[in-house]
């Protein structure tokens, strides 16, 4: 007799707008855009394809905790890193070690997302956790291609200069404020957490503002991680 098995499709279907929003949008900004820098649109868009961007590393991150499709990890895996790909050619297998050596070791010197300093020097550090040569070089080639077929302003309003900004947001709403300064002993996860706002939380990082919550109960995905707040 075959046990009916329930899955939970609604990770799937939310990475599945984020990676096609990403796409959509990119797309029609490259092709069918004409940039006007007096225009509040542009910037507009720059924001969005920013706040895309981040979503794309979101849900690599969420995928490391095998929420994006649970109880399916082969799927889970896929879906991690082509969204990891898609962000700067960042490598799945790479990201996700250091993330969960993150969490187990968390703003000790064991954490790689960890730097006991001011803010410039740690997202430099960060970067450097985070970026290799490779990457840089495929970027580089990537750029070469596209301003060759797309205008050059848009390649770099909506192409380069967002993945710059969204690393720049991840780091400072989920890493540096976050970690930043000294925790009080009984911090069980050494983190703190933004005031409950849900739409600011949204747009900052995607809720990962609320990152105390995020260490206290890494099985909630970030959709659901405004639950955790109390």
């Amino acid at each position: 007799m075959a046990i009916a098995t329930h899955f939970d499709n609604r990770g799937i279907a939310i990475a599945a707008v984020i990676i096609f929003s990403w796409l959509g949008l990119l797309a029609f900004l490259l092709t069918s855009y004409a940039v006007d820098f007096s225009s509040p649109l542009t910037w507009v868009f720059v924001l969005l394809q920013t706040h895309l961007y981040t979503g794309l590393f979101i849900t690599a991150h969420d995928a490391m905790h095998g929420v994006v499709a649970p109880g399916r990890p082969k799927l889970n895996k896929v879906i991690g890193a082509v969204a990891a790909f898609l962000f700067a050619y960042n490598w799945y297998p790479r990201l996700l070690p250091k993330h969960h050596q993150h969490h187990r070791h968390v703003a000790t010197e064991q954490d790689p997302d960890y730097h006991h300093g001011s803010f410039w020097p740690w997202y430099l550090s960060f970067l450097r956790n985070y970026i290799t040569w490779w990457q840089i070089l495929l970027m580089a080639i990537t750029y070469n291609v596209l301003q060759l077929l797309f205008p050059l302003e848009n390649v770099i309003l909506f192409w380069m200069v967002p993945a710059i900004l969204a690393t720049f947001q991840l780091f400072y709403f989920g890493t540096y404020l976050p970690h930043k300064g000294e925790h009080e002993p009984d911090n069980l996860h050494r983190s703190s957490t933004q005031d409950k706002n849900h739409l600011w939380a949204f747009i900052s990082c995607y809720f990962f503002g609320y990152h105390y919550e995020h260490h206290d109960k890494p099985y909630l995905p970030w959709w659901q991680l405004y639950k955790a707040k109390g």
